[in-house]
């Protein structure tokens, strides 16, 4: 795994590492697929949380660990998304708002996790470089990703909310290539949003009795 740690070229005085880009990459497509309603998004984030996974382990315990749970999740995603498949009318996935329940267990999940995530690393410096902005990011990855399995729209608020902390932190700890893949998701949550919230809107829609299919 040395060869992915390693530095694969530097841009504006950032050295950018191999598994940096590769695993960032394949995220960055994952969440594209995400936005077409694509199945394969899962597999492609699985696929990203491993070679992440495989570049920390042993080397950074903390990271890795993040990286196991994030394809835990993914796997989630994948079987959501099976059991859901046919459900919208043009084959993929349908997606919706949350309800105000579900908002509000989100929010508090996301809250305490946060909490519990960044004392555990505060009680163990080697797990993290930052506790409270990486558990807050690591905690409202997993919330969002959850979101998006069950189809909702507020995934991608969730998002917005991780790249608002993850663009700054990932530049200060000198991983650039994950701030700048950030920027990038910032403007495909934007496009993915408005996607998504507009065919909630269709599948809300009601079907007037008589009317033509």
């Amino acid at each position: 795994m040395n060869t992915l740690n390693s530095e694969a070229f530097v841009v504006f005085g950032q050295h950018i590492l191999w598994s940096d880009m590769v695993g960032n990459l394949f995220g960055l497509a994952a969440l594209a697929l995400g936005w077409r309603r694509s199945i394969w998004t899962w597999p492609v984030q699985f696929l990203a949380g491993l070679i992440l996974f495989g570049a920390f382990y042993g080397h950074l315990t903390g990271s890795a660990g993040k990286q196991a749970v994030v394809m835990i999740v993914a796997l989630y995603g994948w079987w959501q998304w099976q059991r859901g498949k046919g459900r919208g009318e043009d084959g993929h996935i349908a997606v919706r708002f949350a309800t105000w329940r579900e908002r509000a267990v989100m929010v508090a999940a996301a809250a305490a996790g946060t909490v519990a995530v960044a004392l555990l690393f505060t009680a163990y410096p080697t797990l993290s470089w930052d506790p409270w902005p990486d558990a807050y990011i690591f905690v409202g990855t997993v919330v969002a990703m959850y979101a998006q399995a069950r189809g909702m729209v507020e995934f991608w608020f969730a998002w917005l909310l991780v790249d608002v902390v993850g663009v700054p932190l990932n530049f200060a700890n000198g991983y650039a290539f994950s701030g700048f893949v950030y920027v990038i998701y910032g403007a495909l949550v934007l496009w993915g949003m408005r996607d998504w919230w507009l065919r909630s809107r269709q599948t809300a829609r009601p079907t007037l009795e008589g009317a033509p299919a």
